[in-house]
């Protein structure tokens, strides 16, 4: 008897002794995070842009990466050509009328080494596939103005027509005006809670 309270009474201590940590939701700071795309034109060049208006939050354990969301307004779209831009937003390619966010939600968070694989839903025009982002994440700093902060950069490509974008003129020899293949890139920094 004496050894079952003995052993219940140091389960008990090694349970209320271990700390609990609460996850803390960090929310994507726009004026410092970059949202960005290439595609190959013509087989030639690639043309870049990016998307200027988004929302995103990361929720952490600590240093660990629990979940990552994000929403990106397809309308901001901003190639640095308006004409391109306009096009870009039409049925011929994101269809944003019909199809105004791309969304991002993770299901689940891999490591592989040091790098993490975040793995998850990805829905553009409509269209719902998993997708494996590869990232790196900074361990949360203090800002001079008190907020905690965590960067996070990614990359990784797709093809356009898993999502129903299948717009090409062809020239001579073939040769595709917009590749299948694009290129992600995100930059991000996020604070934790509300920033000061």
């Amino acid at each position: 008897m004496k050894n079952t309270i003995t052993l219940i009474s140091i389960v008990a201590t090694l349970l209320f002794s271990v700390k609990v940590h609460a996850a803390d939701t960090f929310t994507i700071d726009p004026a410092h995070t970059r949202v960005a795309f290439s595609a190959r034109h013509f087989g030639i060049n690639y043309v870049k842009g990016v998307f200027k208006e988004f929302t995103g939050t990361l929720v952490m354990d600590g240093e660990a990466l629990k979940e990552a969301a994000g929403t990106i307004q397809v309308k901001s779209i901003d190639t640095g050509v308006a004409q391109r831009d306009d096009h870009l937003r039409t049925a011929d390619f994101f269809d944003a009328t019909n199809h105004p966010t791309i969304t991002f939600k993770t299901k689940r968070i891999e490591k592989s080494g040091d790098a993490l694989i975040l793995v998850a839903d990805f829905t553009m025009r409509g269209v719902t596939k998993e997708l494996r982002l590869p990232a790196t994440l900074s361990n949360p700093i203090k800002d001079p103005w008190g907020n905690t902060r965590v960067g996070l950069e990614a990359k990784t490509k797709l093809n356009r027509k898993d999502y129903g974008i299948r717009y090409n003129d062809m020239i001579e020899g073939g040769i595709p005006a917009v590749g299948d293949e694009i290129g992600i890139e995100i930059n991000a920094e996020a604070i934790k809670g509300a920033a000061k």
